[in-house]
């Protein structure tokens, strides 16, 4: 006779409580932070029963060109990224090309390469081409990123699409270019979404790049420009959390709109 199994629906709840109360503590410790009147953190309170928003106008007006810049080159390097690996994507997956295993191999090692070579390598590039210091040249940066990323995970999709579709279209008359813009876009929906969020998030939150590729202040993502901010207000860390909180609602608000296309482009080639 098998022992009757005991759940205990109450004990898993608290745990879990516990747990993601333990993760999101210093998410809401910033929030808080940045509510609390100007000056050193060790004196904020644990609840902020007087918010001052005072922090969020100095975070505006010191990182608000920074908070732009960061944009820019955010969505430049998710447009670059999806442009050039959904095509990628759907030659590596759809077409009999020769060598498709060694070309998706080197897209893979391109992830295992530290990012500081690739961003060495790339200042030595930019300096004659005149790219230092410039949006063009972070956006092609930060493409190098999720380009081979955007590659793997719509790859992994298009491989399950059927290859029927495909060839009925090819029967009707239309080329490759046509069948993949109007048949294969369309319905990969799901890991084209999830491949533009994760380029705009690697663009968004980096750091690397954009301390080896800017010099000066005029072209600053607000990475860069949090990590400076820290130094010049070491006393002021309402502006400084706050800072923190409004480069975190991008991808705040892009988690939470796309999240249901995440979760299915995600897993969309892991069954066949």
């Amino acid at each position: 006779m098998t022992p009757m199994r005991t759940s205990h629906p109450a004990l898993h709840t608290v745990i879990g409580i516990v747990l993601v109360a333990v993760m999101l503590f210093p998410v809401y410790w910033m929030v808080n932070a940045s509510l609390a009147p100007a000056g050193n953190a060790l004196n904020t309170q644990w609840f902020p029963l007087d918010p001052d928003f005072s922090g969020y106008s100095r975070a505006i007006a010191d990182q608000g060109q920074n908070l732009l810049t960061s944009l820019i080159v955010a969505v430049g390097a998710c447009l670059l990224s999806v442009v050039i690996a959904a095509p990628c994507a759907y030659a590596l997956a759809q077409l009999n090309i020769r060598g498709t295993g060694v070309l998706v191999f080197f897209v893979l090692i391109s992830q295992m390469i530290p990012g500081i070579v690739i961003a060495n390598a790339l200042y030595t590039a930019y300096s004659p081409l005149g790219l230092i210091n410039s949006i063009p040249g972070l956006i092609l940066a930060d493409a190098s990123q999720g380009i081979p990323f955007a590659i793997l995970i719509m790859r992994a999709y298009l491989e399950s699409f059927p290859s029927s579709i495909v060839e009925a279209a090819r029967v009707d008359g239309c080329g490759h270019v046509r069948a993949f813009w109007s048949i294969v876009l369309p319905v990969s929906k799901n890991s084209l979404v999830t491949a533009a969020i994760f380029s705009f998030l690697f663009a968004w939150s980096d750091f690397l790049m954009a301390l080896t590729l800017t010099t000066g202040e005029t072209i600053r993502p607000v990475t860069l420009g949090l990590y400076t901010y820290i130094g010049t207000n070491d006393t002021d860390w309402s502006a400084v959390m706050s800072t923190a909180v409004l480069s975190s609602l991008p991808a705040v608000i892009l988690m939470i709109i796309a999240q249901k296309y995440i979760a299915a482009g995600a897993t969309g080639g892991a069954v066949k």
